[in-house]
């Protein structure tokens, strides 16, 4: 039989964790110390890459995934592609590798060239070699600069939230293939 001294530091111990832990709300959630989990201080940092969509050659890193029926549309609406891009440090797909874009993306709109694209960035280099940004969002593909927002990473980004910058560098009309300017800003932990 434990001592009643030993009980007494039990309970306190178990006290403490609970508190430490957080309250629970409603029995199926609860408040949590950001501390417990290293989400110490936010920081904003800005990551510019080259995204290589790239359809041609022996070994494309964009495929078409799903065609509409012919006839159906004017603009594409419903074509879907899957992607792993390259993202690297300049406009040439020969410069530094800093990760891979992984996803994918479809025409949405009817009326014009609007795609919805959702793709992780994985990032190879440096102290963020490992971790992801997820981006979700419309993107205007007739627009000089579009706008997506980050919704999330993995990794060094966990709670990361953000956004992305997206301009078209180069397109190929004949093959598809294009390169374009990411410049993400996001904060993180």
């Amino acid at each position: 039989m434990a001592s009643p001294a030993l009980t007494i530091i039990s309970f306190l111990l178990t006290l403490t964790l609970v508190f430490a832990l957080g309250k629970a709300e409603d029995g199926f959630v609860k408040a949590m110390d950001r501390k417990l989990l290293g989400l110490k201080n936010q920081k904003l940092s800005h990551f510019r890459f080259y995204w290589h969509d790239i359809y041609s050659g022996k070994n494309p890193s964009a495929m078409a995934i799903v065609r509409p029926p012919k006839n159906t549309s004017k603009n594409g609406f419903g074509f879907i592609s899957m992607i792993d891009n390259a993202l690297t440090e300049g406009p040439e797909l020969s410069s530094k590798l800093l990760g891979k874009a992984q996803g994918f993306y479809g025409l949405a709109s009817q009326t014009d060239g609007a795609l919805v694209m959702a793709m992780n960035f994985h990032i190879i280099q440096g102290k963020y070699n490992g971790s992801t940004l997820t981006i979700l969002g419309r993107n205007q593909v007739s627009d000089k600069v579009r706008e997506m927002p980050v919704i999330g990473g993995s990794g060094l980004f966990r709670f990361a939230n953000g956004y992305a910058h997206a301009s078209t560098y180069s397109f190929d009309t004949s093959t598809g293939d294009a390169v374009v300017q990411y410049n993400v800003y996001a904060l993180h932990y």
